[in-house]
């Protein structure tokens, strides 16, 4: 059960990133002209705090999530993680998405084991036996090592997902809609798992989310963000006590407020 205090990490832990006057164009690959996907935009997102990125479909909340995770350059401004540039993927900030990536001939154990692998060529004293183990019971899936991602459910697929980015201990946790392709009932069940992991880990978290609800629950701070070219609308700090109640009016009239910029209804 989360306390009932703001659960909060200590100071200084996780990275800071810092989002900089960043703007992306793509080239149409059909008509050759420029599209713009992102303009001028710019946020502070303190070390170990908890952020949302809400805003319609299509408006470059993923893309954005990419550049911070450096697969793709900004064409103008930049991004920093703890101060340094961010020009390509690095194993301190890591990303989990919507859809499983989990291999299905992998167990969940292996599948987390198989980063590691990877990652142990360059430190070879590291305990991979007892960091997986470790990671299965950080996301609450003891006993579930050796199922095959087809033995388990969504909400359990998405905790070992989570368990594979945390293992090579990133300081910055990218999160694409994780829970965008879970039942309602899963999902909210999801939502208090995430407030735990990050509680005990003290990551800084980035996630993307169409749920208004969702940001409200999550986030420290909830950055709303504009139709196609993308700009920062409003960055709201979210000034309430968790665990967090729908039934609360705050909450209510928070998810109001954001609906409004968001031209939708909550």
């Amino acid at each position: 059960m989360i306390n009932t205090q703001s659960v909060r990490p200590s100071p200084g832990s996780g990275h800071r990133i810092d989002i900089e006057h960043v703007c992306l164009e793509f080239e149409n690959s059909r008509t050759l002209e420029s599209v713009q996907v992102l303009d001028d935009v710019c946020c502070h997102i303190e070390p170990g705090s908890f952020t949302c990125i809400i805003g319609p479909s299509g408006c470059g909340k993923s893309t954005l999530l990419s550049v911070v995770a450096g697969y793709l350059s900004a064409s103008s401004g930049m991004v920093k993680i703890d101060g340094a540039q961010v020009t390509c993927p690095k194993s301190d900030r890591m990303m989990v998405f919507q859809h499983s990536t989990l291999f299905p001939w992998f167990t969940a154990a292996d599948n987390i084991r198989f980063g590691l692998g990877v990652r142990s060529r360059r430190h070879e004293s590291r305990d991979i036996d007892g960091t997986v183990a470790a990671m299965i019971n950080l996301v609450g899936l003891d006993g579930f090592g050796d199922r095959f991602p087809h033995e388990l459910s969504g909400g359990m697929r998405q905790r070992i997902e989570i368990a594979r980015a945390l293992a090579v201990n990133p300081e910055v946790l990218l999160m694409d809609e994780p829970l965008g392709a879970l039942d309602a009932l899963t999902r909210l069940n999801m939502q208090s798992e995430i407030l735990k992991i990050w509680e005990k880990t003290q990551k800084t978290i980035l996630l993307v989310t169409h749920d208004i609800g969702e940001a409200i629950f999550l986030a420290d701070q909830i950055i709303v963000m504009s139709h196609r070219p993308a700009k920062i609308r409003e960055i709201i700090k979210v000034d309430m006590s968790r665990p967090r109640t729908r039934e609360n009016p705050q909450f209510t009239a928070l998810g109001q407020h954001i609906a409004e910029l968001l031209n939708a209804t909550f």
